[in-house]
């Protein structure tokens, strides 16, 4: 498994995760949402337009659990177009410590066991998100890798990314590039005087390697190098596609103070 890991820089887990334990995870994502009131933060979260790189409420939200909308869910006067179940882009960002439910998915011996069969020497979650890929506003997420957002050194970032519904070409599943974990770092998503800025170490394009779709059946768990470049188009289809991810860094390592996440003094790091 690692050999494979290493070679190809993702590992494709089939029925990782039973059934009922993916349904009782999107049930409690729906009732957070529930419990969200929507006038009181409205920051969309678009890979595209980045407009959520300036909004305070992303940039505080490294320690806490908190909601964005996808960019189609509000029509011109800044309205919901569609109930607000269905216009949700994600929650996040520290799920995995602030609510018992997805703590309980997350801090697993199994996991922790996988982690560390992979190289993780002191695994920690650094992030959690929940991802709902909204049907036909279910926004495109352009190629990038992980360690850009969570990095360390040296390189340590993994992401445990878990079908809760069936990923398919149509509703959005994921592409990644075998084997182009092994290309430098790109680029960097770092605080810069209070501001978030893409500090671009290399400008050069992806390689032109095969892309390899990631269609993943409920309960998959697919494992991503954090500098394995990923993507996933747009769900213009009627069905959503949940999920949810986890990125785990080396506790071993150095995690640089001008990270854009960051937690406060009151929530450290734990181990997986």
């Amino acid at each position: 498994m690692r050999a494979s890991f290493e070679a190809d820089g993702y590992l494709f887990l089939e029925n990782f995760v039973a059934a009922a334990e993916c349904d009782r995870l999107r049930a409690r994502a729906l009732e957070l949402v529930e419990e969200f009131d929507p006038a009181e933060h409205r920051t969309i979260f678009s890979t595209t337009s980045r407009a959520h790189a300036s909004a305070e409420y992303f940039e505080t939200s490294g320690d806490k659990i908190r909601f964005f909308f996808e960019e189609g869910a509000f029509d011109a006067r800044g309205e919901l177009q569609q109930p607000k179940a269905l216009s949700i882009n994600k929650i996040g960002h520290a799920m995995h410590d602030l609510d018992p439910a997805f703590e309980a998915f997350s801090h697993t011996a199994k996991l922790r066991a996988l982690a560390k069969n992979l190289g993780v020497r002191a695994p920690q979650i650094i992030q959690s998100m929940y991802i709902f890929k909204q049907p036909h506003i279910g926004g495109e997420v352009v190629w990038h890798v992980d360690s850009t957002y969570l990095y360390t050194e040296p390189l340590s970032c993994i992401g445990f990314w878990f079908a809760l519904e069936d990923a398919t070409m149509e509703n959005g599943a994921m592409w990644c590039l075998p084997g182009a974990h092994r290309i430098p770092l790109k680029s960097r998503f770092v605080r810069r005087n209070d501001t978030l800025v893409t500090e671009v170490l290399d400008d050069s394009p992806w390689p032109e390697g095969p892309r390899v779709g990631l269609e993943a059946p409920k309960g998959t768990l697919i494992v991503l190098h954090g500098q394995l470049p990923h993507y996933s188009g747009p769900n213009t289809s009627d069905r959503s596609r949940h999920a949810y991810a986890l990125h785990v860094i080396d506790g071993e390592c150095r995690y640089p103070a001008d990270n854009w996440l960051v937690r406060g003094s009151r929530l450290p790091l734990r181990p997986l």
